[in-house]
């Protein structure tokens, strides 16, 4: 259900706010609003600036320790628990983050010094990796650069080049003046070439085809020495990067208090942005909030032990005012306001429909699966994610919404007889999907049996969606609203159900055709005439006559639950060809197609549960917002977001001793 909103209106001393505001955080039950505007009071200016600094460098900060700490350990293969999102603190705990700014000030400068240091040390280690790779053919040479150099009368050319470049080079007629050797070889050969000076550039256009690379080095190091020194800096560099992650590492044992810190933060930037929210006096400031009916008591003793000089008042909301939604369901149902909430929350003036979709979605993800091994998985699998992911989150409902799926998946599993695509009973309840029992008579037409089935759950659907129509219109005081839309297109659906079960010669009650009928047709006129009944003349006429065209769109309404039939048909019969080629391949006893088989059986199922997860999740949401919420959900509400409730890192749980907290949102 809905909660009823209360409008508090709250008076108190400008040097109280801090105290209101968090005494207001710490009920977790007041979602402050825009005040009204009141003449001759002005909002509050703003004067976070330098918190939002503050926040976005710890943000950042936090962000480089957990990465680089985490590379470290990675690394090194050091096994240790994280501290992940979500981890529950006292109230208590949070309000005392901000004893450790100074503390946090101080960690924030270390990081970055050491993200300073990492980021030097990289680049150094790139440049000292590009000079050894540069100087790698020389590690060799055991004569010192500097007496490779020219002469009065000569120059000579010193440098490398590859093995079969080198063997052709030595093939050259090279000038008489001219004389070449080879100094070494290994992956490269190194080239000294010693001429006259007259004859040098005939020389270098000959070493330019052989692509001979001149040597850079001129001083008095060997090669040999050149390249241990680059060596001994990479070892020193990489050295110096490894203790860099390891202070990393050892600083990650603040992260917890970081986190608090961070989420602290942003919690004091949240109360400086509502200064465009409140308005203020020379001495006092103004507060409207929404606050649930029930949680009043707990706020109203909240704030009178957070200052003396206050003045608050609880009102009823005014009805040219929307309140935020806050969905009050137990934790099963809880799961599935996700599923509503993606298309739009409710409007809070109209009643809860979560509960009643959450019967329809589990009940048609149960026939789109219906498999006894899918259920299970769903199930446990499900489940476990359920409790192992952060509170509060979309992931952690809509694992909550497959795990009950699963409970249904495994109810029609049993129906059909399916357990990974083989028989679990010596009898169907339902209907084959192949074979001769897998079609009936709907007025003479063989039509698939479970394409029917599907039909008349949807008809029942339809006919719960225009039940809610009629308690939406009953609730505003609309009565004839809510009997002449909705309860009577409830009968109308009544009848078609009727008629369709009638219709069925296979079940024998051609009786219900006609009740049906009956039913259906007398509705039908009662929605034509009085469609029009706050139209005048004309509107009338026409009213009535899109009235019974709705007809037209009802029918195509009811052939939208056939895509329960089509994706429950695609998973059996997936599921069946993947058991069947499994089981032949098992039984061969052949060891090579034993383990072929086992792989296909696992792969395959797992495949096929999560395409088809995939596509009853989409198809099933679809029928909810189209086809059940499209007869009565008004929707576009907001989602009620107390003070203070929304963090990123942790998620605040009340001490024991504070009767006043409540539980935050789910």
């Amino acid at each position: 259900m809905i909660a009823e909103m209360k409008k508090l209106n709250l008076a108190a001393m400008s040097y109280d706010r801090e105290k209101v505001l968090n005494a207001l955080q710490r009920t977790g039950a007041a979602e402050v609003k825009c005040h009204t505007p009141v003449e001759s009071v002005s909002p509050l200016p703003f004067a976070g600036d330098e918190l939002r600094a503050r926040l976005s460098a710890s943000e950042a900060a936090l962000a480089a320790l957990v990465t680089e700490a985490d590379r470290y350990r990675k690394d090194n293969k050091i096994k240790t628990e994280p501290v992940k999102d979500g981890f529950g603190i006292s109230y208590t705990e949070f309000m005392a983050a901000g004893e450790n700014a100074e503390r946090m000030h101080a960690l924030t400068e270390e990081v970055n010094r050491l993200l300073d240091e990492k980021n030097a040390l990289k680049n150094e280690l790139a440049r000292a990796k590009r000079a050894a790779e540069a100087a790698r053919p020389y590690s060799k040479l055991t004569v010192p650069f500097s007496t490779l150099g020219d002469t009065r009368c000569t120059r000579t050319l010193f440098g490398y080049t590859t093995v079969s470049q080198a063997a052709e080079l030595q093939k050259e007629e090279l000038p008489e003046l001219c004389a070449l050797s080879t100094l070494g070889a290994g992956e490269v050969v190194l080239i000294s070439v010693t001429a006259h000076g007259s004859c040098m550039d005939e020389v270098q256009k000959r070493l330019q085809k052989y692509a001979f690379t001149p040597c850079p080095y001129t001083d008095g190091r060997t090669g040999k020495e050149l390249f241990e020194e680059l060596s001994q800096e990479i070892a020193r560099l990489t050295e110096a990067l490894s203790d860099n992650g390891r202070a990393f590492s050892d600083l990650s044992e603040h992260v917890r208090d970081f986190k608090i810190y961070c989420d602290f933060l942003a919690f004091g930037l949240e109360k400086e942005e509502l200064s465009e929210k409140l308005l203020a006096t020379e001495r006092t400031f103004l507060l409207e909030a929404y606050v649930p009916a029930e949680q009043e008591e707990a706020v109203r003793a909240e704030l009178a032990a957070a200052a003396e000089a206050i003045c608050c008042e609880f009102t009823d909301v005014p009805e040219d005012e929307t309140p935020p939604t806050l969905c009050k369901n137990n934790a099963v149902v809880s799961n599935f306001e996700a599923i509503t909430d993606m298309y739009s929350p409710p409007n809070a003036r109209e009643f809860d429909p979560n509960a009643i979709m959450a019967f329809f979605y589990s009940l048609f993800l149960g026939f789109i699966m219906a498999d006894v091994g899918y259920g299970l998985l769903m199930f446990f699998g499900g489940g476990f994610l359920y409790f192992k992911m952060r509170k509060g989150t979309m992931m952690k409902r809509l694992c909550g919404v497959f795990a009950i799926g699963g409970i249904f998946t495994v109810i029609w599993g049993f129906l059909f007889n399916s357990f990974l695509g083989f028989a679990l009973l010596p009898f169907k309840v339902m209907p084959d999907l192949t074979g001769d029992g897998m079609s009936w008579s709907l007025a003479g037409i063989k039509v698939p049996a479970l394409l029917i089935i599907s039909m008349m759950i949807g008809v029942v659907q339809l006919f719960a969606g225009y039940c809610c129509r009629a308690v939406q219109c009953w609730r505003k005081g609309n009565i004839l609203d809510g009997i002449f839309d909705g309860a009577v297109w409830a009968l109308f659906s009544l009848g078609v159900e009727l008629a369709i079960a009638g219709f069925v010669e296979d079940f024998g009650l051609s009786v219900l055709g006609t009740v049906g009928g009956i039913v259906a047709g007398a509705s039908l006129v009662v929605a034509v005439l009085t469609a029009g009944r706050k139209e005048k003349l004309l509107g009338k006429f026409t009213k009535g006559f899109g009235a019974a065209y709705g007809v037209i769109n009802y029918a195509s309404d009811i052939l939208s639950y056939a895509r329960l039939y089509g994706l429950m048909l695609a998973g059996a019969v997936i599921a069946d060809i993947i058991s069947s080629n499994s089981v032949s391949l098992i039984a061969s006893g052949n060891a090579a197609f034993i383990i072929l088989g086992a792989v296909i059986m696992v792969v395959g199922h797992v495949f096929n549960l999560a395409i088809g997860l995939l596509g009853a999740y989409i198809h099933d949401a679809r029928l909810q917002y189209v086809e059940f919420y499209g007869r009565f959900y008004e929707g576009e509400g907001e989602l009620f977001t107390p003070l203070g409730s929304e963090h990123r890192h942790v998620w605040i749980a009340p001490d024991s001793s504070e009767k006043t907290a409540v539980s935050p949102q789910k």
